[in-house]
């Protein structure tokens, strides 16, 4: 008798390892582990290599546990019947089944969780050899599980892919208790760099500044002295024909070496060659580009040609850490707070901008600014006046220049209890 109790109390701290060691490897963080074994370190591999062929590794736990479990109740139910007859197997099930929960499954998992890393770790040098004396028994249980499941049509694999691994890096960013919104935001960014194109960043060509390089030289010197920038697009006879980018310490040097006698200046030798990229391309790969060609300026055209705006270091820069305002920097306002909780809104404000300021959901794949976004909802051109109901937002049309919307009143969803019973006018689709 006191060796079934001895062997019922190995037995329990076996099971309790085994749900200890199941629960350490799945709530080991692969982030840390990758880490930990780019420095060398051989278990955190051994952890690696186990989550990514969990299923084996899982199926050896739980039929190990479950010859723990079924050996211990068998004992204890030997026991108790010997000590209390017949009643004793119904101790033994009440009174197995309460250990067991508590010290086989829920006390060495609730510890486990504290710090699933280290337990994994101190548990790696076991995980082989016990998996190498189960395997032959977990393959015919593989086989069997996984030909139960095809009987119902189901099929399972694991997803590694990209967009599940970038699910996975946005979800440790919200997670992520010590960091700030401004943080978060701006991790968020990174990732989204493969997926926004530079059409949703750059600057539209009907907001570039350029200059005609046919203008006498001198009106050419004072406007580039009067800009904010110090790269500036030179056309020839017409806008869309950019023949190069004028850059300011350019001029002033041939300004300088001619002494002042701006009237021999030849602009259209001064400009550098354009560098013009096609509007499907991502920030990700602009920004590789920038950097193997060490330049900072791109226009961007579409598929037939026809120029749509520029992209520049500092727009991808922006994506990620904000806006960034230097002293020469011409500040448009594009947002202003009205009254009773509402925005007016320039409408070349872009979605990506107002979603991270705000921390709304405006959709932005089929549009680029809020204009662009009012007109693919509602398939028109509105009207001054008129108002509708977007994604929950209501937007009223402010003003119109020709057939750009160039200012909206944009109120934020309501609580709908709150939601005041306002039918207003226009059309509200």
């Amino acid at each position: 008798m006191l060796a079934s109790v001895l062997v019922v109390a190995v037995l329990l701290l076996f099971a309790g390892l085994c749900g200890a060691s199941e629960a350490a490897v799945l709530a080991s963080s692969r982030v840390r582990l990758y880490h930990l074994a780019k420095k060398g370190n051989p278990k955190a591999s051994i952890i690696l290599n186990l989550q990514s062929h969990i299923g084996g590794f899982i199926s050896s736990i739980i039929l190990l546990n479950t010859w723990f479990h079924t050996i211990v109740t068998a004992l204890a139910t030997a026991v108790l019947t010997y000590l209390f007859g017949t009643v004793g197997a119904v101790y033994a099930a009440l009174g197995m089944g309460a250990l067991i929960t508590i010290y086989g499954e829920v006390l060495p998992k609730m510890y486990v969780y504290t710090c699933p890393e280290r337990i994994a770790l101190a548990f790696a040098p076991f995980f082989k050899p016990i998996l190498m004396l189960m395997t032959p028994l977990t393959k015919a249980i593989n086989l069997l599980a996984h030909g139960s499941l095809r009987l119902f049509g189901v099929n399972i694999h694991q997803d590694f892919s990209e967009s599940a691994s970038a699910e996975e890096l946005r979800g440790a960013i919200e997670l992520h208790v010590g960091s700030s919104s401004e943080e978060r935001s701006m991790l968020r960014s990174i990732l989204d760099l493969t997926a926004v194109e530079v059409t949703e960043v750059m600057r539209h060509r009907k907001t570039m500044l350029m200059i005609s390089v046919d203008l006498p030289n001198q009106e050419i010197v004072d406007q580039v002295l009067k800009a904010p920038y110090t790269r500036i697009p030179i056309w020839k006879e017409n806008p869309e024909n950019i023949i190069g980018i004028l850059h300011a310490k350019d001029l002033l040097r041939a300004v300088q070496a001619l002494k002042g006698d701006v009237e021999k200046l030849d602009i259209g030798k001064l400009a550098s060659l354009p560098w013009f990229v096609p509007e499907t391309t991502t920030l990700f790969s602009q920004l590789a580009a920038f950097r193997q060609r060490r330049e900072h300026f791109a226009f961007v055209i579409d598929e037939y040609g026809a120029l749509q705006g520029m992209i520049t270091l500092e727009d991808i820069l922006e994506e990620i850490v904000g806006e960034i305002v230097d002293e020469h920097d011409v500040e448009i306002p594009g947002v202003r707070i009205a009254a009773g909780g509402t925005y007016v809104i320039d409408g070349t404000v872009t979605l990506r901008d107002l979603n991270r300021q705000f921390n709304w959901d405006l959709p932005d794949q089929h549009a680029t600014t809020l204009a662009g976004l009012i007109l693919h909802e509602t398939r028109e051109i509105p009207e001054v006046g008129q108002s509708f109901m977007i994604h929950g937002f209501r937007m009223d049309i402010l003003r119109r220049l020709r057939h750009q919307l160039t200012l909206i009143r944009l109120t934020p969803p309501i609580p709908l209890e709150k939601e005041p019973l306002n039918k207003g006018h226009g059309r509200h689709p």
